[in-house]
Formats: structure tokens, C-alpha cells, sequence
């Protein structure tokens, strides 16, 4: 789970700086980030950042897929989260059930393929 938080940090800050190192390198006038490239930092998990990026540097606010486009795969992305955490909810109460019926089985000495009926 820590790898998990690390790398949604760190792509995060890697899509905020993305924002305003293309926002710099616009006003100067030299070269630019590839929209692409802003677009796959967001949908790779960076989202929360390319959206405050976006907000804080006031960059790609006039363009339609940026305005909508961030916010969109950042709802996604939270949905996303939601889902995998209720995921984890309930199947917490069927793991604990499975291994404390594996544990009966241990201690009534009792192979688990025997108690277990294949319908032929």
C-alpha cells in the first residue's frame, strides 16, 4: 500500500511541475511540453496535480479537453479509489471466514481436498 501512496505522489508532483514547466517554457517562448505527454501524466494517476497545475498556473484553462478533460479523469480516478477500497471492505469479512474455517480444518487434523465435494 505505501508503493501505491509513493507512486500516486510522486506522479502527481511530476503532473503539477509538468504544468508550470510548460507554462514557463510557453511565456519564453521555447520548446513545449506535448499536450500528449500532459494528457498520459494525468491518466497515469496524476490527475489531482494536472488539475491544480492547470488551476495554479492558469495554463491550458481556454482549452475544452484540459478544462473538462483533467477534472474528468480526476473524478474517474476517485471513483476508481472508492470502488477499490469498498472492494477491500467486504472482502475482509469473507477472508476471515475462509481462513478461520481452514484453521477448523487443521485442527480436526483434516486434509482440506477431502472436505471438499467435486460433483462428477
Amino acid at each position: 500500500m505505501s508503493y501505491l501512496f509513493l507512486y500516486l505522489a510522486a506522479i502527481n508532483v511530476i503532473a503539477f511541475a509538468a504544468m508550470g514547466i510548460d507554462k514557463a517554457k510557453a511565456r519564453a517562448g521555447k520548446w513545449r511540453i506535448a499536450e500528449g505527454t500532459l494528457f498520459a501524466l494525468a491518466a497515469l494517476g496524476g490527475a489531482l496535480g494536472g488539475t491544480l497545475g492547470m488551476r495554479a498556473f492558469h495554463h491550458k484553462t481556454k482549452h475544452k479537453e484540459f478544462r473538462f478533460g483533467f477534472p474528468a479523469l480526476l473524478g474517474v480516478q476517485c471513483a476508481q479509489s472508492v470502488s477499490d477500497f469498498l472492494a477491500f471492505l467486504f472482502a475482509i469479512p469473507f477472508t476471515v471466514a475462509f481462513l478461520r474455517r481452514l484453521r477448523r480444518l487443521e485442527k480436526e487434523n483434516c486434509p482440506v481436498s477431502e472436505n471438499v465435494s467435486v460433483n462428477e
